[in-house]
């Protein structure tokens, strides 16, 4: 498990669950394993852990323990999931999400810019849809979209015409072809970070990750119980903007609706006044927690 993914707060998110040892929780991003373990730590006899992956590497690092059960799904589907399971209500929910270092060390995986490998990006690898199906068939118009949005690059009108054009000569289908095709874009000595960008932008593409992000927490707030927590640590200001505003608004964008009587009719509660952050000695230590955003809610 060490080798596959180190968890990122592991400490901090074990404390933000204020696990009841008779209570039920979900991992909903079980990747290696080191939060599920910690929280099998904590739990007694009667308790009781359900945990979530799409990814099939994930399979082989599953617990073998009776209150343990492995959901091999997105976690956009948690509701379905956990009432099939028969375990509503829950009393906490922990999401780690973006990519275990699992997936970017995996060279065939195409996560990472350090490999040359087929575009691929699949966190599901059933799915049809892979990076090299976006990056060969979308219009320019929904790629200056994708690396506008997804991957807040600048240039970004120029990059997708330039992708286009480059695959007229012929297909696209590797990271190094990718490469090859927008060198003349990339900014000097930030070449690195622009590179980053560009595959953020088309792994959140592939796997649809802000759409079953939003599905996912407004679930959460549906399978907790009262006085339940969720725990979500993000990696980029995408994903913590959508988490800070569904805890802060019960909605990601506009004002907290109220009901007849003015009350907020948001369904969570802010735990701790911002997000939290790493220490710097963990920093120092696991580089991908520079980052991390953990922010706390309890139902209402």
């Amino acid at each position: 498990m060490s080798n596959y993914h180190v968890p990122v707060m592991l400490q901090e998110c074990i404390e933000a669950l204020n696990i009841k040892p008779n209570g039920t929780y979900v991992d909903v991003t079980f990747g290696g394993g080191g939060h599920s373990r910690e929280i099998m730590k904590h739990l007694g006899d009667g308790g009781r852990l359900l945990a979530f992956d799409q990814d099939e590497d994930a399979q082989r690092n599953t617990i073998d323990d009776g209150r343990f059960e492995f959901i091999d799904q997105n976690f956009r589907f948690l509701k379905n999931f956990v009432r099939l399971h028969d375990a509503m209500p829950v009393d906490g929910i922990l999401a780690d999400l973006g990519v275990s270092s699992h997936q970017f060390d995996e060279a065939d995986r195409g996560f990472s810019i350090r490999f040359d490998a087929e575009l691929d990006m699949r966190m599901n690898q059933a799915s049809d849809l892979s990076a090299k199906e976006v990056v060969n068939t979308y219009s320019e118009a929904d790629l200056h979209r994708i690396f506008g949005v997804y991957g807040e690059i600048k240039n970004a009108k120029t990059l997708a015409k330039t992708i286009v054009t480059a695959r007229l000569n012929g297909p696209l289908n590797a990271i190094a072809d990718l490469k090859n095709a927008m060198n003349g874009l990339i900014p000097r000595g930030k070449e690195n970070k622009y590179l980053a960008q560009v595959f953020q932008a088309l792994r959140i593409e592939v796997n649809q990750e802000l759409e079953a992000l939003k599905d996912f927490l407004e679930q959460s707030a549906d399978v907790l119980a009262p006085g339940g927590r969720l725990v979500v640590m993000s990696y980029h200001s995408l994903e913590d903007r959508l988490v800070k505003n569904f805890i802060a608004k019960g909605k990601f964008s506009g004002e907290v609706e109220k009901d007849i009587y003015g009350n907020d009719s948001r369904p969570l509660d802010a735990v701790s006044r911002g997000a939290i952050t790493a220490t710097e000695e963990e920093i120092k230590e696991n580089n991908r927690a520079r980052s991390a955003k953990l922010r706390i809610a309890v139902k209402r």
